[in-house]
């Protein structure tokens, strides 16, 4: 996912998407990982990377009560329109 953040609520936005990507990871049995990075020249705007076990986590990770959280965030601290999500299949993984 890609998404612009307006200027003024950068903080709030971090705090929102923390608060997300942690309840993910630890909350739910099916996210294996959830990334979130800034670009290096425009600190507005952030990269999500998430993996989930397959279809049905994503579909739980949207049933969860703080993923209605940060959709209410994304509302107050996102720029209209600028939100890109992806579904992709992980191929290979190094670590």
């Amino acid at each position: 996912m890609f998404v612009q953040v307006i200027a003024s609520c950068r903080d709030e936005f971090l705090a929102a998407i923390e608060e997300n990507a942690r309840s993910s990871f630890t909350d739910e049995p099916g996210c294996r990982y959830f990334d979130v990075a800034c670009d290096l020249d425009d600190n507005l705007h952030f990269v999500f990377h998430e993996v989930y076990d397959n279809e049905a986590a994503v579909a739980a990770h949207r049933a969860a009560p703080h993923y209605k959280i940060w959709r209410e965030a994304v509302g107050k601290y996102v720029v209209p329109d600028s939100q890109v999500n992806t579904l992709s299949r992980r191929l290979f993984h190094y670590s």
